[in-house]
């Protein structure tokens, strides 16, 4: 076990270079220092001491890649891409380019965003197992046929519609919740019930149905008619034999989602107005601010590799007769 961990992790760091090279290479051959910094201005006619002295506050007057007027090691060192992309590895994000620390802003709105994501995570997939199994337990009946009519509507649907449908009816109507908002503690009960509610709902169609797909096909394997055939009670069969079988597709869907734990969701955080590193991206991208996106899409790159390394330590747990050599 240990030797698989420590090999895939090797396999990981290629991509995460590779991943980091393509980020900076599409920030920076397209849009070069100066790009960036007379978008970062905002005037159409800056002048190019301007130019250089902003470039000179947050270190983009260095070469990209390659520093020939440096001496040593420092030729590779003093880059906009050592001190931008590959500080990264070190957790050194830097600062964004309206000088704030992203490390420390990074921290600051993890906390939001798992506030709302944890919960997400957990009643999404309780909701959907629970109703997939109930649609199976039925199934090929009209409760079955209404289920599959229901998950199909709730599909076709845009996720906007939960959440302006869901602000107007349960905060403007009923006002039971704050429209958008957040507090720290206690407090920030209020102000996520609603953005959870509307994020389960809003999924609950499609993993309904899938998770029903996987189910009715274990419901035809050997193992589950022999069951049924030695009179085993239909419950037992959905839970013991039907639900723990389809367990390794289960946890390959969950498990890839935690970049989502941690990385917030981008369309909820921003109409409920939820201070979480999803808002964060938002709002990056809308200033134009390169650093903070190169930051988060390292993030969600590193986050989705422990996913699927998850995933695979998982699927021992689910299936013993799985092992990772």
């Amino acid at each position: 076990m240990l030797a698989y961990l420590i090999r895939r992790l090797l396999y990981a760091l290629p991509i995460l270079i590779g991943v980091n090279v393509i980020t900076f290479s599409l920030f920076f051959v397209v849009n070069t220092p100066d790009d960036v910094a007379r978008m970062q201005l905002g005037a159409k006619h800056v002048t190019p001491a301007a130019i250089e002295k902003w470039k000179a506050e947050r270190g983009y007057d260095k070469p990209l890649f390659f520093n020939p007027a440096a001496a040593g090691g420092a030729q590779l060192t003093e880059t906009i891409f050592f001190e931008k992309s590959v500080r990264m590895f070190m957790l050194d994000f830097g600062r964004a380019d309206d000088g704030r620390d992203i490390a420390r802003e990074i921290r600051l709105r993890m906390g939001p965003s798992l506030a709302v994501a944890v919960p997400v995570f957990v009643l999404g997939l309780w909701a959907a197992i629970s109703f997939a199994l109930l649609l199976v337990y039925f199934r090929a009946t009209p409760l079955d046929f209404a289920g599959v009519v229901l998950c199909v509507a709730m599909m076709s649907i845009s996720g906007l519609f939960y959440i302006i449908g869901g602000q107007w009816l349960v905060a403007k109507v009923w006002q039971l919740v704050p429209i958008s908002g957040y507090a720290g503690g206690l407090a920030a009960a209020q102000f996520i019930v609603l953005p959870v509610i509307v994020s389960v709902l809003a999924g609950l169609g499609a993993s309904t149905r899938w998770y029903r797909t996987i189910f009715l096909e274990e419901y035809t394997k050997d193992h589950v008619r022999t069951a049924r055939a030695k009179g085993l009670p239909e419950r037992l069969v959905l839970f013991r034999h039907v639900l723990r079988n389809a367990l390794i597709p289960i946890l390959t869907g969950a498990v890839v989602l935690i970049p989502a734990l941690f990385m917030g969701s981008l369309l909820i955080e921003a109409f409920f107005g939820i201070p979480g590193l999803g808002s964060y991206t938002i709002d990056a991208i809308h200033a134009q601010d390169f650093a903070v996106v190169r930051a988060m899409v390292f993030i969600g790159s590193a986050l989705y590799i422990v996913g699927l390394l998850l995933t695979d330590i998982s699927y021992t747990l689910a299936d013993p007769r799985i092992r990772l050599q």
